[in-house]
Order: C-alpha cells, then sequence, then structure tokens
C-alpha cells in the first residue's frame, strides 16, 4: 500500500472477516503468475528496474519509483513487459486528467451515496479461478433518481482500485456481472453516447487490471438499446469477453461455478451477502490510501485543474 497502516482493513460480520487479501500469493496464484504472466523473482526485478527507468523519461508524470509493489500492480496486466506497463501507467493518469471532474478527491468518505443504494458489491470469496467478482445490480434495485450513473462509475472505480491492492487479484483478475433485472425505459435513458464511450475507453485502455469477463444476466429486451450504445467502440478483445446470459443459469455456470454464486443466482456459497454500507465501511478504512493514490500524476495538469476550479467558486 502507499499509505501506513497498522493493520489490514477488516469488518465483521457474523462469524466472516471481510477484508482485503494483501499476504504474498498463494501457491496457485504462484503457479499462474508464472504460466500466465511469465512471472518469476529473476523476472520481477529485472521489469521494475526496466520500468523504474522508463518512468524517470516520462516529462510531468509523478509516481512513487520506490515502491516495488506500486510498480507490480502495473507489471502484472502486462506480463511483465516494462514498456507496455509505462504504456498503462501513461494512458492510467491521462485518463484521470481526461475525466478529472470524476476522480477529483475521489475517496470512499466522498462518495457515501452509491454504497447506500446497496447496487454495487463484491462477492465475499472468489470464483473457481480465484478472481473477484464484482457485481452491479442496475434493474430494479437500481433507484436512478437517487443515485447517477456518475456516481456508479466512481464506485466501481473505488472497487477496482482496491482490488488492485490485492496480489491475488493481480494475477487472477476480476470478472463483472451486470444484473439488469427489472431495467426500465426511463433507466434505459440514462446511458448516454458520451458515458458509454468513457466506460468502454477506461475498461479497454485505463484498468489495470485483468477483466476476464463481463457478464449479462437478467436483461429485458428494453437492454439491446442500452448496448446499442456500446457494441460500436468496443474492440474485438473486450467484445469478445462480454457474455449474454438472460434467465440461463446453466449458461453463467459455464462461467462462474456454481459453487462460487449466492443463493440469489441458484449458487451455493453460504457467506452472507455484503451489503454495501458494509463495504463502505471497509473501504473507509482506505481512506488515506485513496488520498495517497490521487497524490499521483501529471502533476502540473492537475494543478491547473484545481486552480481552474477554485477561480469559478
Amino acid at each position: 500500500m502507499l499509505s501506513d497502516v497498522e493493520e489490514l482493513p477488516s469488518v465483521q460480520l457474523g462469524d466472516y472477516v471481510l477484508r482485503f487479501e494483501l499476504e504474498d500469493l498463494t501457491p496457485f496464484g504462484k503457479e499462474v503468475a508464472q504460466n500466465e504472466l511469465r512471472e518469476t523473482p529473476e523476472t520481477r526485478v529485472a521489469a521494475i528496474e526496466e520500468l523504474r527507468s522508463l518512468l524517470k523519461e516520462v516529462e510531468g508524470l509523478v509516481v512513487p519509483l520506490d515502491n516495488d509493489d506500486w510498480m507490480i500492480r502495473f507489471l502484472r496486466p502486462c506480463k511483465f513487459y516494462a514498456k507496455s506497463a509505462c504504456e498503462l501507467i501513461k494512458r492510467y493518469y491521462q485518463f484521470k486528467i481526461k475525466h478529472w471532474d470524476m476522480y477529483n478527491e475521489l475517496m470512499p468518505s466522498k462518495e457515501a451515496n452509491i454504497f447506500k443504494q446497496n447496487i454495487l458489491a463484491v462477492f465475499p470469496n472468489r470464483d473457481q479461478l480465484g478472481r473477484r467478482v464484482l457485481l452491479l445490480e442496475l434493474g430494479k434495485n437500481w433507484k436512478h433518481k437517487e443515485v447517477t450513473l456518475d456516481e456508479v462509475f466512481k464506485g466501481c472505480v473505488l472497487f477496482l482500485e482496491a482490488a488492485m491492492l490485492e496480489p491475488e487479484t493481480q494475477v487472477h483478475g476480476a470478472v463483472v456481472i451486470f444484473d439488469m433485472d427489472g431495467l426500465t425505459l426511463q433507466q434505459a435513458w440514462q446511458f448516454t453516447p458520451p458515458f458509454a464511450k468513457r466506460i468502454v475507453d477506461w475498461l479497454q485502455d485505463a484498468v489495470p487490471l485483468r477483466i476476464k469477463g463481463i457478464h449479462i444476466i437478467n436483461q429485458p429486451k428494453i437492454f439491446n438499446m442500452v448496448f446499442a450504445l456500446f457494441k460500436p467502440i468496443l474492440r474485438e478483445k473486450l467484445r469478445n469477453r462480454i457474455i449474454f446470459h438472460g434467465t440461463d443459469r446453466d449458461s453463467l455456470y459455464k462461467h462462474i461455478s456454481k459453487e462460487c454464486l449466492p443463493a440469489a443466482y441458484g449458487g451455493t456459497v453460504d457467506a452472507p451477502r455484503v451489503q454495501g454500507e458494509q463495504w463502505y465501511e471497509l473501504l473507509l478504512k482506505c481512506d488515506n490510501e485513496y488520498k495517497e493514490i490521487n497524490n499521483y500524476g501529471y502533476a502540473q495538469q492537475i494543478e491547473e485543474l484545481r486552480n481552474k476550479k477554485n477561480k469559478k467558486k
């Protein structure tokens, strides 16, 4: 982590402890890292040093050059090719500048509403391949007049920034489930071309995490209108990872094991459903980490944007 913590953040839920997994890789994680990401002790050392040298040459970019763990966050999704990792880092921070209104002082303490709405959650367990599972319920449970899609986006960013801290997630990646049950025409109108472009650009170019699959479930026919905004700007790699299941649970189980899903989706996981406010309580304990994350990037451009905002006040 970039901030100092005395103990790993966790929240007690009955007999279950909700926490971030910041320990070293498991044996399974190490095996996947070596086989899929070319990760060995020797590769790590060489890639970190090369990436550090490359980043020193990037004009105006302020990053924690002395933090090896931070560098590994970007090297793993790039299979330890330092040049690719350097380009990813630049795109990551360029995206933050382009969408500064979304990222300015972004931290859990300022985004309570999205968590209180309880439409965004991460499963407490991983799937059969060790991946984190992010759930978004943007149908009947989404009160679109109380929480905007921009807030949903910010919540996703906060969750994925947290996931980036976990070595096991850096290796195995994440999958996303969109539960669109009950989507209405009024809700569908909330999706705009600029929003669609921001999401697609983010997923394709600026997320330093392996997004292994996007699963659309319970979608009504009106969802076709929403997806039509996204489809033309999807590149083949991401388009092939978007899978439509409708109400066909057997189709979903081919990708996420039944033993890794909660009862609401026909699964057998007996861990409690983690409510949005419980996730919020956990993320709040990492508020200082998000403050540190916000300290890095293209410093001069950030300062100019902040000054511009202050003049408008």
